[in-house]
């Protein structure tokens, strides 16, 4: 969602029409310059104090790292977010565009996006001598005012900072012209935003480009004696250096972040939850159904997530992203659907005997120890059968069991509806609904001991 000054809170000044089309026209409007960092400053605070959400769709870092974080753009810092694989860094990044005004003025036709009340590159310096108050003026919205940039080993100045375009070189402009330069991606995205992600992936000779734009707020292309004040927020990804063997932050560079905000996996199983429920996508466009997948086990999931994270067989510095989650949903739901089309169902519903096949998919998602090596799969499938004997325990251990009272009953309704209440499923009493119902609790039982499980043509068989 977008929001204009009208919108970003009390006390913000309205927001100048995007039908202006000229310098003296913008002037007289009132609009009133500001730097990048001024403006989601004062947004920031406009929304804070109407009690507006700030950071739309990150789960889990409401009272530790989102504090953390709206310091450090109040301070107007440039920051370094650093944590573990998948914990929602550039998820996060992705949101301060939203901050920013909803539309703001820029010289029409720069490649930079100079504001007009201060032109910063040589050929709008020289437009705005010779047209005055008939500078054009066009107008850029907020999701245009973001830029991102997976840092690389082979990532090179110019893709960053610039270089000499030799087009225009060939039109017959000299080389001393700074009308000759190829702006890179950060001078592209000057009046905006500008994420660089994996940042100790970054040559080290690259990241000395990087001094200037951060300190002095400037930048150098190939000895040129050009000085061009950038207006923009830096906001840098990285991994933890004490694990990263790939490179790291020089000192120098990771001295000008003005803040380092450490991310961090979900605290507890309801952000687990709320996370797998709001990213993973089971059900599909285009008129195919996905298929339905019941909050037990969703649960399971997300306990098995969890686990794995905390297992000592898994490396943690490398940590278990949020997209194995996301991914184990996905897989179970696509188990479900693939099974509804063999089986001709019209309504597919996830089961329990969906989740054992993802398994072997989400190895790659995972580095163990090297004592584990061979053991990967034994030990996937070992905390896989706890989640789901911890989630059995958490909804239907208490009152279901011995295990001869729940199947004397499942086979009526009052006992069969008792159990989908307890699953939060009441309600939806559709035939696949109780199936997944049932094999849940059946294999509970079995994960409790209470009853015996024989494997059959990939199936299985449930015995007292």
């Amino acid at each position: 969602m977008v929001h204009s000054h009208s919108q970003a809170g009390p006390g913000a000044p309205p927001s100048p029409s995007p039908a202006i089309t000229t310098v003296g026209a913008l002037r007289a409007s009132g609009h009133t310059y500001l730097t990048v960092k001024d403006e989601i400053r004062r947004n920031l605070l406009a929304r804070m104090r109407a009690g507006e959400e700030r950071f739309p769709g990150i789960i889990g870092f409401g009272q530790t790292v989102l504090p953390h974080l709206e310091r450090a753009l109040l301070a107007g810092h440039d920051t370094i977010l650093l944590g573990e694989r998948g914990q929602g860094k550039t998820r996060l990044i992705r949101t301060l565009p939203g901050l920013l005004d909803e539309w703001t003025p820029t010289v029409a036709g720069c490649e930079i996006n100079d504001h007009p009340f201060a032109p910063a590159c040589a050929r709008c310096r020289r437009l705005a001598a010779e047209q005055g108050d008939d500078l054009a003026v066009s107008w850029r919205h907020q999701s245009e005012r973001y830029g991102e940039k997976l840092a690389t080993p082979d990532t090179s100045v110019g893709d960053l900072i610039g270089d000499v375009d030799p087009v225009k070189v060939a039109e017959g402009r000299t080389l001393g012209d700074p009308e000759t330069i190829h702006f890179g991606l950060v001078p592209r995205t000057n009046r905006g935003v500008f994420c660089l992600n994996e940042l100790p992936d970054l040559a080290e000779r690259i990241q000395v480009s990087l001094l200037n734009v951060l300190e002095e707020r400037d930048i150098g292309v190939r000895g040129y004696a050009l000085r061009l004040p950038l207006d923009l927020v830096l906001v840098a990804s990285a991994n933890p250096e004490d694990y990263t063997n790939r490179g790291r932050i020089i000192t120098p560079l990771k001295d000008r972040f003005g803040a380092e905000v450490r991310t961090h996996y979900p605290a507890t199983l309801e952000d687990e939850l709320a996370l797998v429920r709001q990213e993973a996508a089971i059900s599909w466009p285009g008129g195919d159904p996905g298929a339905a997948l019941p909050g037990h086990l969703v649960e399971v999931i997300a306990r098995f997530t969890r686990l794995v994270r905390a297992s000592p067989a898994i490396d943690s510095r490398s940590g278990v992203s949020a997209r194995f989650a996301i991914a184990a949903a996905e897989s179970a739901a696509a188990s479900a659907v693939r099974r509804a089309a063999l089986a001709g169902e019209q309504q597919p519903v996830t089961r329990i005997c969906d989740l054992p096949s993802t398994v072997s998919t989400l190895r790659g998602k995972v580095e163990f120890e090297v004592s584990e090596e061979g053991r990967e799969q034994e030990v996937l499938d070992h905390m896989l059968r706890r989640a789901t004997a911890d989630t059995f325990r958490a909804h239907l251990g208490g009152d279901l069991v011995p295990a001869t009272d729940l199947l004397g009953r499942v086979g009526e309704v009052p006992g069969l509806a008792r159990i989908m209440k307890r699953l939060g499923m009441d309600g939806s009493e559709s035939p696949g609904n109780a199936a997944a119902a049932v094999e849940f609790a059946l294999e509970g039982l079995y994960l409790m001991r209470r009853l015996s499980k024989d494997s059959v043509d990939g199936g299985a068989v449930y015995r007292t």
